[in-house]
Formats: structure tokens, sequence, C-alpha cells
């Protein structure tokens, strides 16, 4: 083997030696920024008005369906934290409590971090209303961790006709089982008639989707 050969069989030794090294190093970053990515969002179990998209993204933009999915052994119920009337939808607001047997249907949103903290706010966690926990629940598949919220000191009362309506219409946006949206319908309100400054916001919000949709399929 002549001086070239040599210089060239060394070269590529190298170049061979250096591409071994630094694969498994490249592998790792790849994987390494998929997780970062992943750790940038979180998943969140919605069974109440938070349902309904247009609801949910007033202060939480980012939120993305993910998927719909069951919550085994819970049942869903109304009522306020300590007895306390809701100002925003003047009645019993949705909760979930452990109960054997039964099951409540919800919609699994992809979240980003930075939108941790208005939900919470919107959840009163800060108050001690609801506090924040993890649960396993289900769709078609594999079993997702996500994390939802239970009311404290729940005293039971009657949600309004208009809260009734925001989760019954998220329940339909979404596509729930049609016997849990019939069962969501038979729920007895408290027969509340006067005005609800958050049915106009979200109705507004609806409108503004629709002409954004309408928009995006006239292009």
């Amino acid at each position: 083997m002549n001086g070239s050969a040599v210089q060239r069989f060394t070269s590529l030794s190298l170049l061979l030696l250096f591409l071994s090294s630094t694969f498994p190093v490249l592998i790792f970053l790849l994987l390494e920024t998929g997780d970062n990515m992943n750790n940038h969002t979180f998943l969140y179990f919605a069974y109440g008005s938070n349902l309904l998209k247009e609801r949910l993204q007033l202060k939480n933009p980012s939120a993305k369906l993910h998927c719909v999915a069951r919550l085994k052994d819970y049942k869903l119920v109304f009522g306020n934290y300590k007895g306390l009337a809701s100002d925003r939808w003047h009645g019993g607001v949705a909760t979930i409590e452990h109960s054997p047997g039964d099951e409540v249907w919800g919609v699994v949103w992809r979240m980003n971090i930075s939108d941790l903290g208005s939900l919470d706010s919107q959840e009163n966690v800060m108050i001690g209303a609801y506090s924040p926990v993890e649960l396993s629940v289900k769709p078609q598949g594999q079993e997702l961790n996500c994390r939802t919220y239970i009311m404290n000191s729940c005293v039971y009362a009657s949600p309004s006709p208009q809260y009734l309506q925001v989760i019954v219409m998220g329940a339909e946006q979404n596509g729930l089982p049609k016997d849990y949206q019939e069962k969501l319908k038979a729920v007895k309100t408290n027969m509340y008639e006067g005005p609800l400054p958050m049915m106009t916001e979200l109705e507004r919000a609806r409108k503004r989707a629709k002409e954004m949709a309408n928009y995006h399929s006239d292009i």
C-alpha cells in the first residue's frame, strides 16, 4: 500500500470513528428535544363547561382537542363550594366524585404550560374552591394521565339552565356518546331566567369562531 493509499485509509478510518461516536449523541439530542417539546404542554380532562371549546379558549387560547375519553368509577354532580352560589353561573357548577361503577365522559385538551395559571384561576384553585388532581382516563386505546379539578366542600345545588346548556353544547360539539348527552339534558336545573354576562361573551366567541371557519372555507 503506497503512501497516498495509507493516507486515504487513515482518513476514512477517522471519519468512521467520528461518526460512530457522534451518532448516538445526535440521536440523544433529538430525543431530548422531543421530550422538551412535550414538557411545554399538558393534558387536561374537562367534564363541565370547558367541554365547549369557545368557553375554554376565552382564557386559555392554546387549548387543542386531543381526544374524547371516559373516566371510570366517578360520577358528575353539581354544587357550590361551601354552598356559595356561583356569581358567574347563578347556580351549582360541575364537579366529580368517586362512585364505583359509574362513569364520566369528557374531553381531553392539550394545552401549553403557559395557560396553566389561567386554568387554575378559572377553577378558583387559589381560594380553595377546587383542587387540581391527576386522574387516569381512557379514550379508545391506551389510558392517559390528565389534570382535572375536583370541588372541595361541595354542597349539592342544581345548575342554571344556561350553565347546563353550555355543557350540553360542548358534549354535542365533541361527539360524546349519545346516551351520555341525553343524561346531561335530563339534569334538573334551578330555572334561573335572569341575565348571565358569560352567555353573551360566549355567543360573541362562537360567532367569531363561525365567521373564521366560513372565511377559511372560502379561501
